[in-house]
């Protein structure tokens, strides 16, 4: 997996978390994972193709999804509905959105889909023959692990 893939996410994620959570914001200890791996409870789901082919996972507990859809419509949110299901995929779209056109300002080319929303307790995810780097995020709000799959289509 090429850096220059997975930068544009990292940062990306970084400074877009920054700006909607309006509070600090740190970057844990990256590190790569080749097999299955749980998935802490709501998962936003990007998936890539062109040049490069993949995912990128942004993971949070249902604890931290409430306080950051809370935090980004200004109002305390008690329950896991629409609302909260649209901000998170938002927030997915948002940091995507940008990180792709700094993709294609270096020259890549690929489509992405639309954010797939996934909750639940005991869910993992697996992908085959292409290592996943995880960058966790720290809030004030949880912990957002940006989970990054991306390989050069073959």
């Amino acid at each position: 997996m090429r850096v220059e893939y997975i930068n544009p996410f990292v940062e990306t994620a970084f400074n877009i978390l920054q700006e909607v959570l309006g509070g600090e914001v740190k970057r844990g200890d990256l590190y790569l994972k080749s097999s299955s791996q749980p998935v802490m409870g709501v998962a936003a789901l990007v998936g890539l193709a062109g040049d490069v082919e993949g995912r990128v996972l942004f993971d949070m507990s249902m604890e931290t999804a409430m306080n950051i859809a809370s935090t980004m419509n200004m109002e305390k949110l008690t329950e896991f509905d629409d609302l909260t299901k649209a901000t998170i995929t938002e927030l997915a779209n948002l940091i995507t959105a940008q990180a792709v056109t700094k993709l294609h300002e270096l020259g890549f080319k690929f489509d992405l889909t639309p954010p797939a929303l996934f909750t639940g307790d005991k869910m993992e995810i697996s992908d085959h023959e292409v290592e996943a780097l995880i960058v966790p995020m720290i809030t004030e709000q949880g912990k957002v692990e940006v989970n990054v799959a991306i390989r050069e289509h073959m």
